[in-house]
């Protein structure tokens, strides 16, 4: 099915969203990989999709890191050093491979006008007008991270339940396969907090390209939390959002959930070496 989409929507994905918010996600060196195929994945922080910092696999900051295929899931976890930039992961089974990762909860103080910032940033602005009129002149946050990227191995799109929540309590899901599509095509996904749709969820949509640019587009979650995009260019996709709530334990001032979720498309299923982008040689 066709989904039509108003102008300005497919116009903005040539124009760069101006909010400074920071993202960790996952990227491995290959989206497109070989059955048995070892493959280093990256943990990655970013800024409009490009490239910041290169984070370690701390295994002290991370609570749990999955290979998913189907119902059944790998610990990635065992053997992780602090020290690791990367981490070898081998793909053993055909189709799709969910790659999940769920960080630890850190608590941050921010100043004032940063995290007013950071709000507005977000769309949340009945939070950012009560921080305004309030007469803190700093607000301390505790967070949390959920992280996936979608893999193929060899030339099977075999589904493998990769639209079945890995039990995030908030969690971005794709309902369609990229995989399988071609230009022009709708996928659809869908925005859950705590298995409840995200209403009116902000997500940011992006796509980087072969030589480096970044498109965007912001798109919001209707009453199921379904978003709808195309897909529209080769090269690397995020979809990212975030869920913020003054927080009831007396430790924080507010919480917030945060995902990221990254996949390729690629019309030949070859793509080209994008990761140099990222830092990563001439690999993809």
């Amino acid at each position: 099915m066709k989904y039509i989409y108003p102008l300005i929507s497919l116009l903005l994905l040539s124009v760069v969203y101006t909010a400074s918010a920071q993202d960790d996600i996952l990227l491995p060196e290959n989206f497109y990989v070989r059955k048995g195929e070892k493959v280093n994945v990256h943990l990655v922080n970013v800024n409009q999709f490009n490239k910041q910092d290169e984070l370690s696999f701390d295994p002290t900051k991370i609570q749990k890191f999955e290979l998913g295929w189907g119902k059944k899931a790998t610990d990635l976890l065992p053997g992780l050093k602090a020290t690791d930039t990367a981490s070898a992961v081998k793909f053993d089974k055909e189709g799709l491979n969910m790659l999940s990762m769920t960080m630890k909860p850190v608590l941050d103080d921010i100043e004032r006008d940063d995290f007013i910032k950071i709000l507005e940033d977000e769309g949340l602005n009945d939070l950012s007008e009560k921080a305004k009129n309030g007469s803190k002149d700093s607000f301390r946050e505790r967070y949390i991270w959920y992280l996936k990227s979608l893999v193929k191995a060899d030339n099977k799109t075999t589904a493998n339940d990769f639209d079945k929540s890995q039990g995030h309590d908030f969690e971005i899901t794709l309902k369609d396969n990229p995989y399988k599509g071609n230009y022009g095509d709708d996928i659809i996904a869908s925005v859950m907090f705590r298995d409840k749709p995200a209403v009116n969820a902000t997500v940011m949509f992006y796509i980087k390209t072969a030589d480096g640019n970044v498109f965007v587009q912001k798109l919001s979650a209707d009453k199921q939390g379904l978003i709808y995009f195309k897909l529209t260019r080769e090269g690397i996709y995020l979809l990212r959002s975030a869920h913020l709530e003054a927080s009831k334990d007396k430790n924080a001032d507010y919480e917030s959930w945060l995902a990221t979720y990254t996949f390729a498309f690629e019309s030949t299923n070859e793509m080209p070496n994008t990761y140099r982008q990222f830092g990563f040689g001439n690999k993809h």
